[in-house]
């Protein structure tokens, strides 16, 4: 199993779980490779400001792209891969929509973290419980390069949020940050929070980038109207009846292509490193 009933249960019992080695060495490569070519494309922007939440800074950067699916067909196979669709069904149930895909890449130096929140203080669903994220190391996430940080048991609490004034768009809530659990993980490895779990990541001051890709998932019986139009173009179901591997919503079936992204993406940096 992806997960086990341990973590399963930890997951229901306090918000969160861990899965350290959720992807290979070559799966881990094919990602990097992926993001350092967004990058060099100058598809992430810098979302930091510097107080006002206005004036984007020049002194912290924070680099976001989202949504991903758009940009990468990596990204966008990924949630389709057999171990990531039995661990989201373990934790929030079948008939499972892919919500929100989006990565977050602190420069090395002077990489500006993510300020604490939650997500459905965003997506505001009935039960926090029936949407989690999936955060996933790019690189190894340590507590020098701004991991992410968690605060368990928490996830039934909604924290007041307001406008955060370091994000051009971000909000932020203010926990009791004595509780917070940073959550360090080699590259590949991949943090489960419930949509009610506060967390946050901290800056990147050491010489090398840090990047997280979030993936968030939510039950069908919490999903908008406008999720579930007919005429979307996103938000896949994952498992269920309703699911058809991406070809509906996407208008290409996207599950079952993951081997082939990954050995297409570790190509692609090969042949920009030759030139």
């Amino acid at each position: 199993m992806a997960l086990k009933a341990e973590q399963i249960q930890q997951f229901k019992r306090e918000g969160y779980t861990v899965a350290p080695h959720l992807f290979d060495a070559r799966e881990v490569a094919a990602l990097q490779a992926d993001i350092e070519r967004l990058k060099r494309l100058g598809k992430l922007r810098n979302v930091a400001t510097d107080g006002d939440g206005k004036t984007h800074s020049t002194q912290k950067v924070n680099l976001q792209i989202c949504p991903m699916y758009r940009e990468s067909t990596l990204v966008r196979a990924l949630p389709f891969v057999p171990k990531v669709v039995e661990a989201v069904t373990s934790l929030i149930g079948d008939r499972v929509i892919l919500h929100l895909d989006q990565c977050f890449l602190k420069p090395a130096k002077n990489g500006a973290g993510t300020s604490w929140h939650q997500d459905n203080a965003y997506f505001k669903i009935a039960d926090p419980m029936r949407g989690t994220a999936m955060w996933i190391a790019i690189h190894d996430a340590t507590i020098a390069n701004g991991t992410m940080n968690i605060i368990p048991g928490m996830f039934s609490e909604k924290l007041e949020h307001s406008r955060d004034p370091h994000s051009d768009h971000h909000i932020r809530c203010y926990p009791d940050e004595s509780k917070a659990v940073p959550c360090e993980l080699k590259a590949g490895g991949a943090i489960f929070f419930a949509y009610g779990t506060p967390h946050c990541t901290r800056g990147n001051t050491t010489e090398k980038d840090r990047a997280g890709l979030a993936y968030h998932f939510l039950h069908e019986d919490f999903a908008s109207a406008d999720m579930l139009k007919e005429d979307r173009d996103h938000h896949p179901y994952i498992n269920g009846a309703k699911c058809t591997g991406g070809l509906k919503e996407y208008g290409v079936a996207v599950a079952g292509t993951w081997d082939q992204e990954v050995e297409a993406a570790i190509a692609g940096r090969e042949l920009v490193e030759a030139k």
